[in-house]
């Protein structure tokens, strides 16, 4: 799955493959990934956090208002030149777009 992934969500697909596997084990792991830097969170206002494969190229997301999954979208669609105060200095951007995924776009 290449996508950024909730707690919740990596139970679900793992827990067909692994018996017994409960949400308490996918958070101690997804905390050592993040502290190894394997994993780096996806943070979204208002949601709990994501997760994706650390070291990406520069990215933004697309948030699905239907089924509440979050997917990549490659590369910067927009050039940002925010006009900043003097002496202020960009450092990065976070861009989220909202609306419906594929899926969800063709049952409405």
């Amino acid at each position: 799955m290449d996508r950024p992934l909730g707690p919740q969500e990596v139970l679900e697909l793992a827990g067909s493959r692994i018996d017994g596997l409960g949400i308490a084990t996918v958070y101690r792991n997804v905390k050592a990934l993040v502290e190894e830097g394997w994993l780096t969170p996806v943070e979204l206002p208002g949601e709990p956090a994501r997760y994706e494969i650390a070291g990406k190229a520069h990215h933004h997301h697309f948030h699905c208002t239907e089924c509440k999954r979050v997917f990549d979208l490659p590369g910067c669609p927009v050039q940002v030149k925010p006009k900043l105060p003097t002496g202020f200095v960009a450092t990065t951007h976070e861009l989220i777009l909202y609306g419906m995924c594929d899926s969800c776009a063709c049952r409405n």
